[in-house]
C-alpha cells in the first residue's frame, strides 16, 4: 500500500496552477515510449508536473500535472482517449 502512496511535495504548500489537471498512468517500459506521448501532444499544452515510479516492473507509474488552456479541452479529453496509456483515475 506504501508503495502507492503520492507524498505531498516539500518545501511547504503548493500554489495553485492555472488550468492544471493532475492524471495517474501506468506507462510502458519501452523505448520511444515518452517521446511518442510527448510528440503526440499539442505545443500549447504543458507539462507541470511528472514524478515517474518504477518498481522493477514493464511498466512505471506517472503522476502527470497538465496544463491545458480551456479552448483546448475537448482536444485534450480526444488526446487522452487516443493514448494507449492505462489510466489509473
Amino acid at each position: 500500500m506504501a508503495k502507492l502512496h503520492v507524498p505531498p511535495p516539500g518545501g511547504g504548500p503548493r500554489t495553485s496552477v492555472e488550468n492544471e489537471r493532475l492524471y495517474r498512468f501506468e506507462f510502458p517500459e519501452r523505448p520511444g515510449a515518452l517521446m511518442n506521448f510527448l510528440d503526440s501532444m499539442s505545443h500549447d499544452w504543458n507539462i507541470s508536473l511528472f514524478h515517474y515510479r518504477n518498481h522493477g516492473a514493464d511498466y512505471g507509474r506517472v503522476l502527470v500535472g497538465m496544463q491545458v488552456p480551456p479552448r483546448d479541452q475537448a482536444a485534450f479529453r480526444r488526446f487522452l482517449s487516443q493514448t494507449r496509456l492505462r489510466a489509473l483515475g
